[in-house]
């Protein structure tokens, strides 16, 4: 939580994405439709409709700003509302000044240009209104507590963790780095653009097997190996993410606006309990880089990882059908 030595509101503005459209390359307009974005995942897919020679997109928003933002004894005067696009990955931040719908009210509304050339894939999208406050321009009122993903290559608007899972044989791969493990099922690249799930061919049967879909034994095996492969993934890039940060002046760290933020903010709760999520990065980066209680929080990180990976119910399905199935082979 921070502290501002000035009044602000205590409530999140709250946003939400209206329309979207891509301009392409010969100059014309395609008018998404509206499963394009998702206000439950708060994601836009700008690879929803399948253009490979988008240009821009235009996506249009609608704001509401908390109540108590425009009474008449507030803190602060020159109210203005701006729609923020930041990517970490190529360091741009685009910004856009939005419209108040009616005098007097609390909604805003406009749009943000998403250059195709800008971004490799995804991007965040805040609003912040800003204003005069004891004379000081530019200072921060309120501004939404979770921002928005614009994904410019997917084609499904959801915000969670994305992988790209690719079969190779680790002994004969060109890349190199993957020889070393050659006796490993899988490897996780967690540097790379979007984390990627690299699984070795060279084991024997492990691609026939994650590939089935029957209902034998098989499949429940699949479905453990699939849970402790998810588990794995989980832990690797929040270990990746957290030994990533960026740190402020202060030194304080800085939640990442990529695919680390979002596995940062899924998993935090439950590795520090009770707390908000920038508390907890705090008490984690302090434990990272400090002399102590870093080792002691594995526990917390491995826990957060299986809950996200369903790994309970997993087992829980595993052993209800090899009991189904113990019972109908006695009969």
């Amino acid at each position: 939580m921070k502290i501002y030595p000035y009044k602000r509101l205590n409530r999140p503005v709250t946003l939400r994405v209206t329309s979207v459209s891509l301009r392409l390359a010969d100059g014309t307009r395609d008018q998404l439709e509206t499963t394009a974005y998702s206000t439950q995942q708060q994601a836009v897919a700008l690879g929803i409709a399948g253009h490979a020679d988008w240009v821009s997109a235009t996506i249009g928003l609608s704001a509401t700003l908390p109540p108590g933002v425009n009474a008449p004894d507030a803190a602060w005067s020159d109210l203005c509302v701006l729609a923020v696009l930041t990517d970490g990955e190529t360091n741009i931040r685009t910004s856009a000044e939005l419209t108040r719908d009616a005098p007097d009210g609390r909604d805003w509304s406009g749009s943000v240009e998403v250059l195709r050339d800008d971004h490799l894939g995804r991007a965040s999208l805040a609003v912040h209104a800003v204003g005069t406050v004891d004379g000081v321009r530019g200072r921060s009122i309120a501004e939404t507590d979770r921002s928005w993903i614009v994904d410019t290559i997917s084609d499904e608007p959801v915000r969670g963790l994305q992988l790209d899972v690719q079969t190779t044989s680790f002994k004969r791969s060109s890349r190199e780095w993957l020889q070393a493990y050659a006796d490993a099922p899988w490897i996780l690249d967690a540097s790379a653009r979007v984390p990627t799930v690299f699984v070795n061919t060279d084991v024997e049967g492990a691609i026939g097997l994650l590939d089935s879909n029957g209902s034998g034994v098989e499949s429940k095996v699949r479905d453990l190996l699939v849970t402790q492969m998810a588990t794995d993934v989980w832990t690797a890039v929040f270990h990746g993410a957290i030994g990533d940060l960026e740190v402020e002046p202060g030194g304080g760290p800085v939640f990442p606006t990529d695919w680390q933020g979002e596995v940062l903010r899924e998993m935090l709760p439950d590795v520090i309990p009770g707390v908000h999520v920038e508390e907890a990065l705090r008490q984690v980066h302090r434990r990272r880089t400090g002399d102590s209680g870093w080792v002691e929080l594995q526990t917390r990180i491995h826990y957060a990882a299986v809950r996200r990976a369903d790994a309970s119910k997993a087992l829980a399905h595993v052993i209800r059908s090899l009991a189904q199935m113990n019972r109908e082979s006695e009969t």
